[in-house]
């Protein structure tokens, strides 16, 4: 049966910690771990701003972060190169399991939806460079509202921008408040745990389907 299916992109087809390779040769071991807090006070300036009703984009939202992440580990990049590195965060790897998933996704005719808090054009963008951006059959941002995941008004959005019901969509995300934020709005959702942990918030439900990468999501649709 034709689903509509809705991918989450950083974190999920995008792999957000393909940035360290850029900065392991600038601060050498500190990479991952400034990689890592960059990712989570990146989320976190969205959730606070979607609580202060105080929306900036995604990218100012990430070029913040960096800053403070830098100030917090005590890492001192000149302008270029943090002009340098924002460019490169326009240029993250996918997943190796992205494109092939995809490619069999819409072979089996289900309509495909990129949808993320980035701005439309960066992830044109980023999906381009991934060689990703042909699978799908839009992009929507969560900046054509002015809100970010997990509010509820992101998620109307989708479905009225995909003009499908909710019970007819499902959202694939690896980040569980999405996948949370999703499932309130009464889409079905498949959470991809990469991981393997099974750490997911006990609000008291659960995703749809759980998968350990995206090669699992055809089988899981069937549910």
């Amino acid at each position: 049966m034709r689903q509509t299916l809705a991918f989450d992109v950083y974190g999920t087809l995008i792999d957000t910690q393909g940035i360290a390779a850029t900065l392991e040769g600038w601060i050498g071991e500190q990479a991952p771990v400034l990689a890592r807090a960059w990712r989570e006070k990146q989320l976190e300036y969205t959730f606070r701003r979607g609580l202060m009703g105080a929306y900036a984009d995604f990218d100012t939202c990430t070029e913040q972060a960096l800053r403070y992440c830098c100030q917090a580990l005590d890492i001192e990049l000149d302008p270029e190169q943090e002009v340098a590195l924002l460019q490169r965060y326009r240029q993250l790897p996918a997943f190796t399991d992205a494109a092939p998933a995809l490619d069999r996704l819409r072979a089996d005719g289900h309509r495909l939806f990129a949808f993320s808090n980035g701005r439309a054009e960066t992830v044109d963008e980023l999906l381009r460079h991934a060689g990703l951006d042909d699978r799908f059959e839009d992009v929507v941002s969560v900046d054509e509202i002015g809100c970010f995941k997990p509010d509820p008004r992101v998620y109307r959005h989708f479905l009225q921008r995909a003009n499908v019901l909710p019970m007819d969509a499902w959202l694939i995300s690896g980040n569980p408040f999405d996948v949370i934020g999703a499932q309130a709005a009464g889409m079905r959702t498949a959470w991809l745990d990469r991981a393997g942990q099974g750490l997911f918030d006990p609000w008291g439900g659960e995703p749809t389907a759980t998968i350990r990468d995206l090669d699992e999501l055809a089988g899981a649709l069937g549910l």
